[in-house]
């Protein structure tokens, strides 16, 4: 019976030269190479909010901070809050002596039991809350340095547009005595076109700088109080790093002092290859939606090769292993497998395998076979059991000998793998052009685990 085997133990190279498993590569059909996560372009689509899933542009998630308006996270342990309703006894402006209940609302953490009323808080009528947030007393020393540096920005932008139309020597008075063709005066007003206003012509309309308010260099501190050496400490009372760090405009050190935080935006992100520019991965523009515009990854394309089982390997011994391959396309693929050699080597080997001459055909994918009780594919194929050892669908097990050369240790083998591939994406459909077959190599490197040996 087969046991369950880790798939982080057969990893393939990339195309920047790092082992990374199959499920954690993409396949560029334009330029056939593997991409890994670091091979390849991110791109920003959307920012959404992972709670309401509400999705804005970049701007307006830059005006309001990349954060949340409506969704908060607790300031104790980071989780979610969600709003809980309650009621509240009102008394009647008819009847003084007669009360009716009132609908209230307040958020509460459903980890650690942390509800806005610990902080004092007061519950609001409506769900949404319109939960205030707490005053920054240095907000408007931030804001006028945001201005001041965004001037600075701009003056520094006119200027460099300005360099780009200076011209280093002026050539129109020498020519004004020699004008005999016409050309000074367009010459003049081209000149003036260029030191136009929209690039920065003038000295005089320059942006004004605001002055700023120098900041006061800090001389004296305030001192302790007494009480801090009498009075006891309740570490309980005391926030944490992380809770202090969470807010940092406030920073506070007391739980008392704790308010709910704007949850942080995600972003929803494409993928495009370095070398041809193409989209590996595309997400759809609603975050609600699961689907993919385009999903490259390479468990989808390329054959997956796994451990059957868990070997039983010997010093300096030929020991049977048995590998499986997984064909994931709607086409037979045929496979060639041979070991490194030359420039190939790597040091990650550290025993002798020994592969299959022939070449192994994989069948495709087909959802209906996996319900087929009978071995009529195997029969077809007229297998050679020293090399096939079965077959089931669009998986093939095959064996290889394996002669481990370290005593202690994970045995390690690599080799190289050659597969036809059907590339559709050159194919038009329109014109019922066949996909064209080209011929890929993947260097495919696998961990067998410690020695082990027979009981």
């Amino acid at each position: 019976m087969a046991t369950f085997i880790d798939v982080n133990l057969v990893k393939y190279v990339c195309g920047c030269g790092k082992k990374k498993p199959v499920c954690k590569l993409y396949l560029c059909r334009h330029c056939l190479k593997i991409r890994c996560g670091d091979c390849v372009l991110h791109e920003v689509d959307t920012p959404y909010c992972p709670n309401c899933l509400e999705n804005m542009p970049a701007a307006e998630a830059k005006l309001k901070r990349n954060r949340c308006s409506n969704c908060f996270d607790c300031p104790n342990c980071g989780h979610t809050l969600t709003t809980r309703a309650t009621s509240h006894a009102v008394s009647n402006p008819e009847d003084p002596n007669k009360s009716t209940p009132k609908k209230m609302f307040y958020m509460a953490c459903g980890f650690c039991r942390w509800t806005t009323r610990d902080v004092g808080i007061a519950d609001k009528p409506a769900a949404s809350g319109n939960w205030e947030d707490k005053d920054n007393s240095h907000q408007k020393r931030i804001l006028s340095l945001l201005e001041t540096y965004q001037q600075i920005a701009q003056k520094e932008k006119a200027e460099k547009e300005r360099k780009k139309y200076v011209r280093r020597r002026s050539y129109l008075t020498y020519a004004a005595g020699m004008d005999k063709y016409g050309m000074v005066s367009v010459a003049a007003k081209r000149k003036g076109l260029l030191a136009s206003p929209s690039t920065g012509g003038s000295k005089d309309e320059d942006t004004i700088i605001s002055p700023v308010e120098p900041a006061d260099t800090v001389t004296t501190f305030v001192p302790l109080k007494d009480e801090i050496f009498t009075q006891e400490l309740h570490l309980e009372n005391m926030a944490g790093m992380s809770q202090r760090h969470a807010p940092p405009e406030f920073q506070p050190c007391e739980m008392t002092d704790l308010h709910p935080l704007h949850k942080h935006l995600l972003i929803r992100r494409s993928l495009r290859c370095k070398q041809c520019e193409h989209n590996l991965s595309k997400p759809e523009f609603n975050p609600i939606s699961i689907k993919f515009k385009i999903q490259l990854i390479a468990m989808s394309h390329i054959p997956e090769i796994r451990i059957f089982t868990s070997p039983e390997l010997n010093f300096d011994k030929d020991c049977k292993v048995i590998l499986t391959v997984c064909n994931p396309t709607s086409y037979n693929t045929n496979i060639n497998l041979t070991t490194l050699e030359g420039d190939t080597q790597d040091d990650f080997s550290n025993s002798k395998i020994t592969l299959p001459k022939d070449t192994i055909v994989v069948s495709r994918r087909d959802d209906a076979a996996l319900y087929d009780v009978g071995n009529q594919e195997q029969e077809a194929q007229k297998d050679d059991p020293s090399v096939i050892a079965f077959r089931k669908a669009n998986k093939v097990g095959f064996y290889v000998k394996v002669k481990p050369q370290v005593k202690d240790g994970d045995i390690q083998v690599s080799f190289m793998m050659k597969h036809d591939y059907h590339n559709t994406a050159i194919a038009l459909t329109s014109e019922n052009q066949e996909p064209q077959v080209v011929w890929l190599e993947q260097k495919v490197f696998v961990n067998l685990g410690p020695l082990q040996t027979k009981k």
